[in-house]
């Protein structure tokens, strides 16, 4: 199946990745982010690299109208969207309760509200169409507790639950829902959330956002519910559910810890 699919946070790191996947196959492209000079950068070179349309719509997901603007313009544009690709997201490090407030609801608005936000907008339209798929990008950390990034974990946390129940709820209907769970991942991701100096990006597996990418776009394509990229990520589940959860959060934090130089 191709047509369009719309890539939220298509400026850098994964979902720049995916949107070089989706044009290579032929997909047309909506990308979503803050910085319009970049997203047309990417959207004219695949463009002319694939020979596939793209439109670029530059809005800040933290924005709780945000996501009916994207459909907004939309509907203006005759835009339908087959895949449906919740990429944004964004973390920091830091004790919560010494952390910026607005940083944190910040998180919660982008990680969270726009992507269920965006979700029911898009979906019924798929589901009268009976056929599309849909990207949720959460992390492994959604699997753990996460002393020092608590909300961030927490928010990714919600996003695996949020994709399995969905894609229960929609077996059977032509709409398939798959949750990535990255871990640790080259990307812009860790400066901004200033996790380069942890531990966990100190440590060997981190991962390059191509190879990310790819695995979560083979899962999408496959129908696959839940794609975990990485042999060491992929027996995280296991051991956090045969671990006690109070060693699991004191690694956890460990983890987290910035290394002193």
């Amino acid at each position: 199946m191709t047509g369009t699919a719309l890539i939220t946070g298509a400026s850098s790191g994964i979902g720049l990745e995916l949107a070089k996947l989706f044009a290579r196959d032929g997909h047309d492209l909506v990308l979503v982010a803050r910085r319009a000079e970049r997203l047309e950068e990417l959207g004219a070179e695949l463009a002319q690299r694939h020979g596939i349309r793209y439109h670029a719509i530059a809005l800040d997901l933290a924005d709780a109208d945000a996501p009916a603007e994207i459909v907004r313009r939309l509907d203006h544009a005759a835009l339908g969207v087959d895949v449906l690709v919740n990429n944004a997201g964004f973390g920091a490090v830091g004790p919560f309760a010494s952390a910026d407030p607005d940083s944190a609801f910040r998180m919660i608005r982008v990680n969270v509200e726009a992507l269920t936000r965006l979700t029911r907008l898009l979906l019924p339209r798929m589901l009268a169409r009976r056929r599309g798929r849909i990207l949720n990008v959460a992390s492994t950390a959604g699997f753990v507790p996460g002393p020092l990034m608590s909300v961030y974990y927490a928010t990714k946390a919600y996003v695996i639950s949020f994709s399995e129940a969905l894609a229960e709820e929609l077996r059977g209907s032509g709409v398939s829902v798959t949750v990535l769970c990255p871990g640790p991942t080259r990307t812009e991701f860790q400066a901004v959330a200033q996790m380069e100096t942890t531990r966990l990006f100190r440590m060997p597996g981190v991962m390059d956002a191509g190879d990310v990418a790819r695995a979560g776009y083979r899962g999408l394509m496959r129908g696959k519910r839940m794609v975990v990229p990485g042999l060491l990520n992929r027996a995280l589940p296991l051991v956090v559910r045969l671990s006690p959860r109070w060693m699991v959060t004191r690694v956890s934090r460990f983890l987290q810890e910035k290394v002193r130089r």
